[in-house]
């Protein structure tokens, strides 16, 4: 690439002086830095003779749109004829790079917006070049037309003179009509590489006879974000503003930027959770010279590279970091959390938008960088449905909740306290457990075995009789206060009732809330023995959703029928039109709690199966018109569901409406 300016030399002490941007500006094709797809097109559309009538270019601001409009337009109307190569000493050509060529028209769409300019546009479009080979209207932010001016271009652009050439130039292509676009060849020009930024500034500082730190430039590739123009403007600034050699701190200075160090320093301030250092060091920079909303925006740039370090990307995903501080990033992503990540960026995001309308900028700072620091280690939201989907049978999640807590997950500080006020009720509801004997003939008859158990602990409410008294404690929490006598041998000989439907002792129920006391089978009468036929499997599935208050036993309720299919085995049969039912049945949680509920009123162990059948015509359900009290019972059930209860707590939200699923 040529160091050559692109006018005669201008230097400082001219009289007449030109900016860097500008003298440095491309001049053939194969100057356009970062743009090789458009600049390849454009030239085998000349090499070939296949050249459109209108052309799009799209992209952010100094990327070179209006550059290679003007380079497209000397290749068409070079004197030697079209040429991807133009000589740019001919007349016409210098004419076009000074932007006074006859022909050659350049048009601000800002400021020329209206139909009545359009019109005038197109009263010239029938006049033929003065000396050019074709008259070429570069129309630039060609998107602030208004509708009317569109129109009135539409057929024009559409079927134009042969001698006449389009080229727009826009930054925002979304607001052009479609029958615009559809009637141009489109180039989108990309953002402008780093390093390709960096090479180009190394050159024009050697153009200049100064020198510059490589990592000097580099802070200004970086600043530009794509691009090039920008970049050329802050090089100007710094040549300016700097006496002698280019270093980081001059053009941190001259920026009004933190460097490197003192944003690792924030960072290790916020990750240490430590406020007071943190606004410390805020005032310090702000004192120091640098603006408050650079800050915020270079710490959202710092956060943004943390991200991509912790996600597992290279070095060359860094876009405002240094390239040697990726092991620090890595270190410190991972002391965090992705998940703390995603909502910091959220945060000092947020925090920008409103420091962009407000005076008070650096308090929004503040406040947002304070909130960070008050930031407990945060959790996906499906992590926390997962672990509530763990909620046991007798409704209490204190256990995954205490885990959760003990592991220090990812979990916002209201929510914390939340769980752990709920953790006791639940410590005092697990040690005790309930075992129903298999046959009632010793048991029912005899209730003083349960006397002696409360005279070690408070005495026990009014209960229903029960078929045997409260197991010995688990060994992994031994309570020797609330301890009872040895179990009658009925009571131990059934391990697999005590397995399957474990509940809270007649002690511990005051501890419960009453809405988590859903399906206790402490307090569920078991059937008589028989044998296990159609009526008694009937009356076994009719007992254990009786005993559920929640929705599983409304799922439940939904079954055509039910049916034996083996010992200890039930058949739940749902028609065709109560598929959620049936799938809500068969998930984990609803199949342990409806088992138990099973088991507590069958007195043995029982399993069950849900199959779909077509349901026939005339048998399809009526639904009635839901009433007032139908509305705020299912609300009712709702609330009391375990997870829903949690989510509740955990969001601090409430239930609005039930709407019940929708039949076939």
């Amino acid at each position: 690439m040529s160091d050559t300016p692109s006018t005669d030399a201008k230097h400082v002490d001219d009289d007449k002086y030109i900016v860097v941007a500008r003298r440095y500006r491309p001049l053939q094709f194969d100057q356009l830095v970062g743009q090789e797809n458009a600049t390849r097109a454009l030239m085998n559309a000349i090499e070939t003779g296949r050249v459109g009538h209108a052309y799009l270019f799209t992209g952010a601001r100094g990327v070179g749109k209006t550059s290679t409009a003007r380079i497209f337009a000397k290749a068409l109307n070079a004197p030697e004829g079209p040429t991807a190569t133009p000589d740019n000493s001919s007349d016409i050509c210098q004419a076009i790079d000074a932007g006074e060529d006859i022909d050659v028209l350049e048009i601000d769409g800002a400021s020329n917006r209206g139909i009545d300019e359009i019109r005038q546009l197109r009263a010239g479009v029938g006049m033929r070049p003065s000396r050019a080979r074709y008259k070429i209207y570069i129309i630039d932010e060609v998107h602030m037309l208004t509708q009317q001016a569109f129109n009135a271009l539409l057929k024009t652009l559409e079927e134009p003179p042969e001698h006449v050439k389009f080229i727009f130039c826009t930054t925002d292509p979304e607001k052009i009509p479609i029958t615009v676009l559809s009637r141009c060849q489109r180039f989108d020009f990309a953002p402008v590489e780093t390093e390709a930024i960096l090479a180009r500034l190394d050159e024009i500082v050697k153009a200049e006879g100064c020198e510059a730190d490589q990592d000097a430039l580099r802070l200004l590739a970086r600043r530009a974000a794509g691009s090039m123009r920008d970049s050329q403007s802050l090089l100007e600034q710094v040549l300016s503003f700097a006496t002698g050699r280019i270093t980081v701190d001059q053009v941190h200075s001259m920026l009004g930027t933190a460097d490197d160090t003192r944003l690792a320093a924030l960072a290790v301030g916020l990750i240490d959770r430590d406020p007071a250092a943190v606004l410390k060091m805020v005032d310090d920079a702000v004192m120091g010279g640098i603006d408050a909303g650079q800050l915020a925006e270079q710490l959202l740039g710092y956060f943004r590279d943390l991200m991509t370090a912790t996600v597992g990307c290279g070095v060359d995903m860094l876009r405002h970091a240094a390239p040697a501080s990726y092991d620090d990033l890595a270190a410190q992503g991972k002391q965090l959390g992705i998940h703390t990540i995603l909502v910091i960026v959220g945060i000092i995001d947020q925090a920008i938008s409103r420091m962009r309308q407000s005076v008070h900028s650096r308090v929004l700072l503040e406040a947002a960088l304070v909130q960070i620091c008050r930031l407990a280690d945060l959790q996906a939201i499906s992590d926390v449905v997962a672990g509530l989907g763990q909620v046991p049978a007798g409704g209490s999640a204190a256990k995954p909740a205490a885990a959760a807590a003990g592991e220090k997950k990812n979990i916002e500080p209201v929510a914390n306290r939340q769980l752990a006020s709920a953790a006791p009720p639940a410590e005092a509801a697990k040690p005790a457990a309930v075992a129903p004997s298999p046959t009632p003939a010793p048991v029912a008859p005899s209730p003083a075995p349960v006397a002696p158990a409360p005279v070690a602990a408070a005495p026990a409410p009014a209960v229903a009789p029960t078929p045997a008294p409260a197991a010995a404690p688990p060994p992994s929490r031994p309570q020797p206060v609330a301890s009872a006598p040895a179990a009658p041998a009925a009571a131990v000989a059934a391990p697999t009732a005590v397995a399957t439907a474990p509940a809270a002792s007649p002690a511990a129920q005051p501890a419960q809330s009453p809405q988590n006391a859903t399906a206790s089978p402490a307090a569920i009468k078991p059937l008589p023995s028989g044998s296990w036929d159609a009526e008694r499997v009937k009356a076994v599935w009719r007992g254990a959703i009786e005993s559920l208050d929640d929705m599983t036993a409304n799922y439940a309720k939904n079954a055509q029928r039910v049916e034996p299919m083996g010992e200890g085995c039930i058949r739940v049969i749902f028609s065709s039109a109560r598929s959620l039912d049936k799938a809500s049945c068969e998930k984990p949680e609803r199949r342990s709690k409806l088992e138990g509920a099973l088991a507590a009123v069958a007195g043995r162990h029982v399993q069950y199966e849900c199959v779909l059948v077509e349901a026939p015509p005339t048998q399809k359900p009526v639904r009635r018109a839901l009433t007032s009290a139908d509305r705020a019972r299912r609300q009712r059930e709702v609330e009391n569901e375990p997870i829903i209860m949690k989510m509740m707590e955990l969001f601090d939200a409430e239930v609005v409406k039930v709407i019940p699923p929708k039949e076939e």
